[in-house]
């Protein structure tokens, strides 16, 4: 009805949707479904929401995840920064004066789950020595890791998930006060359909 009146439509689309993920992203996250924390999620938009977000068996949900699921376009990667409050620097600094023979994944694992905390040091070569001797290039790849985790989602999971559907009639062809096409009296829209 709103295009035979010539009103402007946007396309629609899942809204407030968890993310589905590459089998090898899956794969490699799978074992921390269920952990849920609080987190800064950046969409490549610039956009970015300070929220829980939740590992799932299929990819990610929680709040923040819904939230940027707004802002995300399919093929572009998102930023999740697992201690938003909290520098690498600082927690470090922290552990090593209460603990300074702890191990590096030890010492994440008091601010973070402890699954968490393995999978970000996977790899690292100074993972499992006291946080005297982490290497450099550890730090700074932790870095990467801990405040600016990229990932692209494969996917979301569609309307089967969605909260609401974006797109619809464009809301600047429809006055905010009487939800009356400003260019075709008499005609009006309420709901999703907006």
């Amino acid at each position: 009805i709103a295009e035979q009146f010539g009103l402007r439509i946007i396309s629609t689309s899942a809204g407030l949707v968890p993310f589905t993920l590459h089998v090898e992203d899956k794969q490699r996250l799978s074992p921390l479904s269920g952990i849920s924390l609080a987190v800064e999620i950046h969409a490549a938009c610039g956009t970015s929401f300070k929220r829980d977000l939740l590992f799932t068996h299929r990819g990610l949900s929680g709040p923040a995840v819904l939230q940027i699921s707004n802002y995300w376009q399919p093929g572009e990667p998102i930023w999740i920064d697992f201690s938003p409050d909290q520098p690498l620097a600082e927690l470090l600094q922290q552990q090593s004066q209460r603990h300074p023979n702890q191990t590096l994944t030890n010492a994440l694992g008091h601010t973070l789950p402890k699954r968490l905390a393995e999978r970000l040091c996977e790899g690292l070569a100074s993972a499992d020595q006291p946080l005297s001797q982490l290497l450099k290039q550890d730090r700074i790849e932790l870095q990467q890791r801990l405040h600016r985790f990229q990932i692209k989602p494969n996917a979301t999971e569609g309307y089967r998930t969605a909260e609401v559907t974006r797109g619809g009639i464009d809301s600047d062809e429809i006055s905010s006060k009487t939800l009356e096409a400003k260019r075709v009296p008499g005609l009006y829209f309420i709901g999703e359909v907006l």
